[in-house]
């Protein structure tokens, strides 16, 4: 439920997978092998970063085929997911996730990051400061978030 056009119970920031952009939106980060956290409230927007679709997910959300350890299959459409995901969140509970919540989950953030003000180069040591230290996985993925603009 929306009042005023801001999510009536955002994400609570000091939850874990919670990510903090510099502008104040708050993005949560996970991994899909976990159960959900405990508590709170559902996703309203959902991007997943996975190889071979999703199925069963209550909420709307938008897939990118993304095989584990390598790059999104299709960069361009990798980046409106990551923009559609970035426009909603000031308005909408997105949640990021990938198998583990690592790698791919860490290199959609950090592109998201830099969408939203982080530059390219910082963007892996700010992600794996707020989110993750083990974010980010592969130096591929490194170069895919520093060429990211």
């Amino acid at each position: 439920m929306r009042e005023g056009g801001r999510v009536s119970e955002a994400w609570d920031a000091d939850a874990p997978g919670v990510l903090k952009l510099p502008s104040g939106r708050l993005i949560r980060g996970r991994g899909l092998r976990a159960p959900g956290p405990p508590g709170g409230p559902d996703p309203e927007f959902g991007l997943y970063v996975v190889r071979g679709g999703m199925r069963g997910v209550p909420w709307p959300y938008r897939w990118v085929d993304w095989p584990d350890f390598r790059l999104p299959a299709d960069p361009a459409a990798a980046r409106e997911a990551f923009t559609e995901a970035w426009e909603r969140s000031p308005v909408q509970r997105v949640e990021v996730a990938c198998m583990g919540g690592l790698g791919r989950t860490g290199t959609a953030l950090a592109c998201i990051a830099v969408l939203d003000g982080v530059p390219a180069g910082e963007a892996v040591d700010y992600v794996r400061q707020h989110y993750n230290r083990r974010a980010v996985e592969t130096p591929r993925q490194r170069r895919f978030v520093a060429g990211f603009s």
